[in-house]
């Protein structure tokens, strides 16, 4: 059954049908979004899609020029590498294109995510970035937690994990952070590890491992501890003023902590007070129903990941880049970033 229908049918149309792009199918068929068009010049990728959605031939296209000299789709699905984020997104917008979701990182420099800003405000087309993470119950039942008067509000937020990128995940923990904070990251420290982290997407891109802490201008806090020498688990550690929350997020396995009621008004020092426990096991990480959700909100003009939060995430990888290259100096995001520098992120 459909989560959410548009009326008349919303016309929905694909670049890139790899492992993410059938992904976004099965979110889009979720929606009850008729899909119009699928795009890669890969062969291969094409058949796959067509083998695991049961799809018509005239579906299929290698290019996108093909792909608009036959229909012009309502909204367009771009689940391509980062480093034709830029190019597929202003098509699209100048094509006409109403709805444009595009994969994260949202593009490979703050240069091409300000003219896809730019571009599709001119063309009037709605952009947005599938960062899913406000709709996944690993972020909301902890946000709700943290926000209660038991909890005393969201103070830092530690995520430690195997090797999974600093750009390839770590700008979803980017985004997370200012949805759980309520506040955009104001200053960016990080050291990376010399290791390359190469990427199975080609040999043209990399990514860096290493450790990133992020701060508000309140002084809230988000610290990623993603080593090369570490190979296993995803753990996320919240703090309260009054209690702490551990999730796994890749079994969904939830241990809270919060003081008991007489001892929340004690000065943060008396750390070892009573407290009130709890075990619960929540939704695991996934990424088709979330992405349905992203998509929904896009096109029903619910609050989703905007282009200039997109951006926001972008210009948080950035500032790491640039705080690791010089020796882990703390970079403010109201500073000078290196706007036209082009990264090598997937």
């Amino acid at each position: 059954m459909a989560i959410n229908s548009f009326s008349p049918p919303t016309s929905v149309a694909l670049i890139g049908a790899g492992r993410m792009g059938r992904r976004h199918l099965h979110a889009a068929k979720q929606l009850g979004a008729r899909l119009v068009g699928i795009v890669d010049h890969s062969r291969t990728a094409l058949h796959d899609a067509q083998s695991e959605h049961g799809l018509a031939d005239e579906l299929f296209f290698l290019d996108q020029e093909s792909l608009y000299a036959t229909t012009v789709p309502d909204c367009l699905l771009i689940s391509t590498t980062a480093d034709s984020h830029c190019a597929l997104t202003c098509a699209a917008a100048e094509r006409g294109v109403k709805y444009i979701l595009v994969e994260k990182p949202m593009a490979v420099s703050l240069r091409e995510c300000a003219l896809m800003i730019e571009t599709c405000a001119k063309h009037g087309a709605k952009l947005g970035v599938n960062h899913q993470m406000r709709f996944m119950a690993q972020y909301t039942a902890p946000k709700l937690l943290l926000n209660s008067a038991a909890y005393g509000g969201f103070k830092s937020m530690t995520v430690v994990g195997g090797n999974f990128g600093v750009s390839m995940n770590g700008a979803h923990y980017f985004e997370a952070f200012r949805y759980l904070a309520g506040e955009d990251p104001f200053e960016v420290a990080a050291w990376f590890a010399p290791e390359v982290v190469p990427n199975p997407r080609g040999t043209q891109f990399e990514d860096r491992a290493g450790s990133v802490r992020v701060t508000t201008a309140s002084g809230k806090r988000l610290y990623l501890e993603v080593g090369a020498d570490q190979g296993h688990g995803l753990q996320v550690t919240y703090a309260g003023r009054n209690g702490l929350i551990s999730l796994n997020e890749l079994t969904g396995e939830m241990i809270s902590s919060v003081r008991e009621v007489q001892f929340r008004d004690l000065p943060t020092t008396r750390y070892g007070m009573p407290a009130e426990a709890a075990r619960d096991l929540i939704a695991a990480a996934e990424v088709v129903d979330s992405t349905a959700q992203v998509l929904r909100a896009l096109l029903s003009g619910q609050e989703s990941v905007t282009g200039q939060q997109g951006m926001m995430a972008v210009s948080v990888l950035v500032a790491a880049y640039m705080s690791a290259e010089s020796g882990g100096q703390p970079i403010k995001l109201d500073q000078h970033l290196d706007f036209d520098r082009v990264f090598p992120w997937a």
